[in-house]
C-alpha cells in the first residue's frame, strides 16, 4: 500500500494565538520572545514582521534594528500548550501514528485510516477546517507520499495552504529547476559548498549524484535521494515514556547570586516536572542541575535518588546540588530528570518505616490533585510553596526594573 503522510504547521503560531486573542494585533508586525530592551531571541514572528526581515531565532537587537515599530511581546506559554493540546487532539481523531516535533508541527501517517474518512484529502480538509472553527487557528497542510514530500507540500502554499505531492514523478517534475536551498536537509553550510561546485537547482545534484555523494559522503547520498524524492522514513510516534530525560530550564534578564530567586525557579521547575512524570506513569531515578555562570560557563550537577515523581523529591534534589556549587552571577538555570522507571520500590527497614507510610500518604493526596490537574489545569490548584516562590519571583524582577 502506498504510504500518505500528512504534515501539518500552524502559521505563525504564537503570533497567531496572540493575534486571535487581541484582535487589535491582527495585520500588525508582532514579534514574541523577549523585549528589545532584553537579552533574548525572537520565538516566533507574524508574517507582517517577516517582510521586515525579521524571523525565528534572530537575537531581539537586530529584530528590532529590522522593525522598530514592531509590536514586542513575551510568550505566554500556557496559552500556547492549552491551544497546542487542542490541535493534538484534533490530529489525533484521524490516526494514533503522529510525530510531534513541537507544540506547533507535526507528521501524521494516515495510510491506514484514509478509507475511513474518504481519503487523505478530506482528512487534511477537515483538519484544516476544524483548526479554524474550533481553536480559531489557521494552518498550512502538505500530503505526500513520505515525510520529506509531506513537508515539501505544506510549505508550497503558506500561510493557510494545502497542497498534495501524489508520487515521485510530480515531485521531480515540480522541483526540478527549483534552487536548492529548498530541498529538505540543505541547509546554509551546504548550499555554500555547492554553489563551490556550481550546484545551484535541483536539477544540477541530479546531474552531479555522484560527485555530490563523494564531496558529501553519506550527507551527500542523502541530498541525492531528497533531490529523487526518496525518503523512507517512518513516522515515529513520541511518548513521553520514551525520552531518556526531561528538563526545564530559564535564561535570566540580569545575573542573579540570590539563591531563594533562584530556588523559586527550581520549585516551579520541579513542579512541572512532575506533573510531566506523573503523566507518563514514570519514576525518575536521576536529578540534575543546570548552570551557566555571567562568564558563559556551564556546568551540571547530578544525584541518584530512589525512584520518585515527587515534586517535592525533585525539588530537594536540585537544591542540594546548588548548594554545594560556587555562587557566582548565574545566567541560566535549568533541572531534569532521567534514567526512568514504571516502579517505585523504596528500601524498608525498621529506622525508615514512618518515612515511608508518610510517603505514601503523600502519594495518595498527590494522586488526587493531580486528577483535579489534570481536569482543570495545573494552575487549580498551589501550595503555600509555590505562591511563596512566584511572589519572590515577581517582587524580584519588579526591583530590577525599578
Amino acid at each position: 500500500m502506498d504510504r500518505k503522510i500528512i504534515h501539518v504547521d500552524m502559521d505563525a503560531f504564537f503570533a497567531a494565538v496572540e493575534s486571535r486573542d487581541n484582535p487589535e494585533l491582527a495585520g500588525k508586525p508582532l514579534i514574541i520572545g523577549a523585549l528589545p530592551s532584553e537579552r533574548g531571541v525572537v520565538s516566533t514572528c507574524s508574517y507582517e514582521a517577516r517582510k521586515y526581515g525579521v524571523r525565528s531565532a534572530m537575537n531581539i537587537k537586530e529584530a528590532y534594528r529590522r522593525c522598530p515599530h514592531g509590536i514586542y511581546m513575551h510568550p505566554n506559554m500556557q496559552k500556547y500548550k492549552a491551544a497546542s493540546g487542542a490541535i493534538h487532539e484534533i490530529w489525533s481523531t484521524y490516526t494514533d501514528v503522529i510525530e510531534y516535533l513541537s507544540l506547533d508541527e507535526g507528521y501524521l501517517d494516515v495510510t491506514s485510516t484514509v478509507n475511513l474518512f474518504g481519503g487523505a484529502n478530506a482528512i487534511a480538509w477537515k483538519i484544516k477546517e476544524r483548526t479554524k472553527q474550533e481553536v480559531g487557528l489557521t494552518c498550512s497542510v502538505g500530503i505526500g507520499y513520505s515525510k520529506a514530500t509531506a513537508k515539501f507540500a505544506s510549505e508550497e502554499k503558506k500561510p493557510d495552504g494545502f497542497f498534495e505531492v501524489p508520487d515521485q514523478a510530480f515531485f521531480q517534475k515540480l522541483v526540478m529547476n527549483r534552487k536548492i536551498e529548498g530541498l529538505l536537509g540543505v541547509g546554509t553550510k551546504s548550499s555554500e559548498k555547492l554553489h563551490q561546485m556550481k550546484i545551484f537547482t535541483v536539477r544540477d545534484i541530479l546531474e552531479n549524484q555522484k560527485r555530490v555523494i563523494e564531496v558529501f559522503g553519506k550527507r551527500g547520498r542523502q541530498i541525492v535521494e531528497v533531490a529523487n524524492g526518496i525518503d523512507d522514513r517512518e513516522v515515529v510516534p513520541y511518548y513521553e515514556s520514551e525520552a531518556k530525560s526531561i528538563s526545564r530550564e530559564h535564561t535570566f534578564q540580569q545575573d542573579s547570586t540570590d539563591l531563594e530567586y533562584i530556588k523559586s525557579y527550581l520549585l516551579l521547575f520541579a513542579k512541572e516536572l512532575s506533573l510531566k512524570l506523573r503523566a507518563a506513569n514514570l519514576y525518575g531515578q536521576t536529578v540534575t542541575l543546570k548552570i551557566t555562570y555571567a562568564t558563559m560557563r556551564g556546568i551540571t550537577r547530578s544525584e541518584t535518588v530512589e525512584p520518585t515523581n515527587r515534586m517535592e523529591d525533585i525539588y530537594h534534589a536540585a537544591v542540594k546540588q546548588l548548594d554545594r556549587v560556587s555562587i557566582q552571577p548565574i545566567r541560566l538555570v535549568g533541572v531534569g530528570v532521567g534514567n526512568f522507571t514504571q516502579t517505585r520500590e523504596e528500601q524498608i527497614s525498621f529506622w525508615n518505616m514512618d518515612s515511608i507510610e508518610k510517603n505514601d500518604k503523600k502519594d495518595e493526596l498527590n494522586k488526587k490533585l493531580f486528577k483535579l490537574q489534570q481536569k482543570y489545569g495545573s494552575e487549580i490548584i498551589k501550595t503555600a510553596a509555590e505562591l511563596e516562590a512566584e511572589k519572590k519571583i515577581q517582587e524580584t524582577i519588579l526591583r530590577s526594573d525599578a
